[in-house]
């Protein structure tokens, strides 16, 4: 995938370490992504070791074609990343001290003197709309969770949200604020405090502060893409990122975080609507991630026309179908958020959280969740089932 050649597709010389070369590359990229912070520096790292082991086994592999492209391949995606050829290189070594304060570092470096190369495995929440939950374990579920709830209770992260009603009567709700604590953690940051609330999304933790740690390169900071309604929060330090949004009067957040951090916890920190889903006490879809009725309230008819101005389950697909073409569980609660509430941000919060999805989670093959027939259990894949049964679910809701 990154354009470079397979080594094994051409026989090499014993003397030719072309092969070693390669497979060293590949262990020190195999755990970045594209979206997590210093990714373009460590991978130009990788570059340069990468373009130095080659450059040592010239003689043995110069008439070697697998060789040849790779030195092509490394010129190629040096000039596509701006790297230098100057510069620090990644090491395979494990005598060579790592940056305590980067997660990946110390990841790579506890795998080397293992023997094993296996990278770390990341895990995705999200929280948007009215409010959708997608947990650690891919499951998606809608929810009432009025009030305050922790998404993530562990002991390196904390994030609660709270759920106001979004239309009278209803028991939908949606997120109004946000609260994330990063705990302390030895000498890469003091415990930091962030707080968003509807129309006020700060750049900044609640000291005034925008990063935690010391040196140059942070091991947690803040990242503002647009005043007022989207930062991201990058943690160096555990390999976590943090997305929060504003879209109308509501908040959405995404989060991707290594799994051996996010199972860290105690018992008495079970409640965390990431790692579990929501209570089934709070659950308002059919246990397949699709919305069969608000539990306990039917909206009044004198209620109706303010909870539904304008759309009918016509244009809701229409509208939804603009932003999301694959008619996967995100479309789905579009379609819902649009019936439910009236309010044409919540077509964006869907857009936008399923382009959080593309962004941070680490397995493309799981970015679409189709609803399953008959199990309860998500269904992941390609080819999308009709919305036929969501649709017609919602519109029970008013009659």
């Amino acid at each position: 995938s990154l354009g470079l050649p397979h080594a094994g597709d051409c026989q090499q010389p014993a003397q030719c370490r072309i092969q070693k070369c390669t497979t060293d590359f590949v262990s020190l990229t195999s755990h970045l992504n594209s979206a997590i912070d210093g990714f373009d520096s460590e991978f130009c790292k990788a570059l340069r070791a990468y373009a130095g082991c080659t450059q040592r086994t010239s003689k043995a592999c110069r008439g070697n074609l697998v060789y040849h492209s790779a030195v092509l391949g490394i010129s190629d995606l040096m000039s596509q990343r701006n790297c230098s050829k100057d510069g620090p290189t990644s090491s395979t070594n494990p005598e060579v001290t790592h940056d305590p304060c980067n997660y990946h570092s110390h990841t790579g470096a506890r795998e080397h003197r293992g023997g094993d190369q296996i990278p770390p495995n990341f895990l995705f929440c999200g929280l948007f709309g009215d409010p959708h939950l997608r947990t650690f374990k891919d499951h998606f579920q809608t929810c009432k969770v009025e009030g305050a709830w922790p998404l993530i209770d562990n002991n390196y992260l904390s994030v609660q949200v709270t759920n106001v009603p979004v239309v009278p009567g209803s028991s939908a709700t949606a997120t109004n604020k946000i609260t994330i604590i990063f705990k302390a953690h030895h000498e890469c940051t003091d415990q930091k405090v962030y707080q968003a609330v509807t129309d006020d999304l700060p750049a900044a933790f609640v000291d005034g502060t925008t990063s935690g740690g010391d040196g140059e390169t942070k091991s947690l900071h803040i990242v503002e893409r647009e005043s007022g309604r989207y930062v991201e929060m990058h943690a160096r330090y555990i390999g976590t990122t943090v997305f929060v949004r504003q879209l109308g009067r509501y908040l959405t957040l995404a989060i991707r975080m290594p799994e051996e951090l996010a199972m860290s916890y105690e018992e008495s920190q079970d409640l965390q609507l990431c790692v579990n889903g929501c209570p089934l006490s709070e659950r308002i879809d059919d246990g397949q991630g699709q919305v069969s009725a608000i539990i306990g309230h039917s909206l009044p008819h004198t209620s109706l026309v303010q909870a539904w101005p304008g759309y009918t389950l016509e244009t809701a697909n229409s509208q939804c179908h603009e932003k999301m073409p694959v008619k996967d569980i995100y479309f789905q609660s579009c379609v819902f958020d649009l019936l439910t509430t009236g309010d044409a941000n919540f077509t964006a919060a869907a857009h936008s959280a399923l382009e959080d999805v593309e962004a941070l989670h680490p397995r493309k093959e799981r970015w679409h969740i189709f609803p399953s027939s008959s199990n309860g259990t998500p269904r992941r894949g390609s080819s999308p089932p009709g919305s036929l049964g969501l649709t017609c679910l919602i519109l029970l809701v008013f009659l």
